[in-house]
């Protein structure tokens, strides 16, 4: 138990720069909360057969922490939480190690039928916030679903899942764009990627313009400390201010 508590401790601070200390991350994450609540729910559920207790204290974590974890569902080691308020985890959901969920992510159901219903999450998978993967799916080791993202069929180890519903990014282009995105504090995970819709249209140009403009700043920026570079070696000053803004910036 204790040492689950320490890796827990642990892996907050290898997946939030805020963390400050041990004391800090024991007295003042719900996230670990909501998971040592789960530890001991999952006992009563599983091995004592004490299903109103678990369900009770379950009810009281939410309260406590925002969070709400099904007794019933399985969790992993280094499981983390970050925020986490809004966060709902299914029955049957199963996650595996070293996972990361962030606020308004759901593990939910499609079906009212009883047996495996929620999704099964493989090792070291990454859901952003507002994400809702639904259904008895399969996610795979070391996936990333996109904020906002709705998931209702498999996704492949290794993959990127974004949008609504979610599809899996995989042409040269649509990393690099998502990648530039995130750079710049944004990226349109619940937008279409259908060409008909204008709105995904405009903000895919934007983005490919703004990074084609940032790699020809940084190709002039280049250029100009190399031609400084040339002059002072020929002992002559080069100092214009408006190229030495360009050049700092």
């Amino acid at each position: 138990m204790f040492t689950w508590l320490r890796e827990d401790i642990a892996c907050v601070f290898d997946r939030d720069p805020a963390a400050r200390s041990s004391w800090e991350v024991l007295t003042c994450y719900p996230g670990l909360h909501a998971l040592l609540f789960h530890r001991v729910n999952h006992w009563l559920w599983t091995r004592a057969h004490l299903r109103w207790l678990a369900r009770w204290i379950s009810h009281f974590g939410r309260w406590f922490t925002g969070i709400e974890i099904h007794p019933g569902a399985t969790i992993g080691r280094r499981f983390f939480i970050d925020h986490g308020m809004g966060v709902v985890i299914g029955e049957t959901a199963q996650i595996g190690d070293d996972c990361t969920l962030y606020h308004g992510v759901t593990l939910g159901g499609t079906t009212w039928n009883k047996g495996k219903r929620h999704p099964t999450l493989g090792d070291g998978v990454i859901i952003g916030a507002g994400a809702k993967v639904l259904g008895p799916i399969n996610v795979g080791d070391g996936a990333k679903i996109g904020s906002n993202a709705v998931v209702v069929k498999d996704v492949p180890a290794g993959a990127t899942a974004v949008g609504i519903p979610a599809r899996i990014m995989e042409t040269p282009d649509e990393l690099a764009r998502e990648a530039h995105a995130a750079k710049l504090g944004f990226s349109a995970y619940a937008l279409s990627n259908r060409d008909d819709d204008p709105v995904a249209r405009a903000i895919r140009g934007l983005t490919d313009h703004t990074a084609e403009v940032e790699g020809q700043v940084a190709e002039l920026k280049a250029r100009i400390q190399a031609l400084e570079g040339s002059l002072a070696e020929q002992g002559v000053r080069a100092d214009p201010p408006p190229l030495r803004k360009v050049a700092e910036n």
